[in-house]
């Protein structure tokens, strides 16, 4: 696997690093990377969404204090790699996001869903 921005610490900072809890980015404040327009990260599952009306997120978001003009991230809700729901947080933000959520009730059976963690 290449390493990248977002897979260069995998358990120490990126990735699963303990029940419950997920990093998409890094969890050490103050590490930088050279990203894009676009670059972003996912974690997603299959799940069976008949009878489900909402998928919701549960998570706290921290974003950089220091990024260039212009440039923001966002964090999606994401059903077989569309963007279903989103909100775009600009530089030094700390936010739990309780109330992200996508509309899903049209939709049965399994379908891959995720969090995307993009810089727009």
């Amino acid at each position: 696997m290449e390493l990248t921005a977002f897979t260069s610490r995998l358990g120490e900072g990126q990735g699963r690093l303990g029940p419950g809890v997920f990093v998409l980015g890094d969890d050490e404040p103050g590490r930088t990377f050279e990203l894009a327009h676009g670059d972003h990260v996912e974690v997603t599952q299959v799940v069976d969404l008949t009878g489900v009306t909402l998928v919701r997120t549960s998570m706290k978001v921290r974003t950089p204090t220091l990024m260039p003009p212009g440039f923001a991230w966002e964090v999606s809700i994401v059903v077989d790699g569309v963007k279903s729901a989103g909100v775009t947080l600009r530089p030094g933000t700390k936010r739990s996001l309780e109330d992200l959520a996508a509309n899903v009730s049209k939709l049965a059976g399994p379908h891959t869903v995720g969090v995307r963690l993009e810089l727009v």
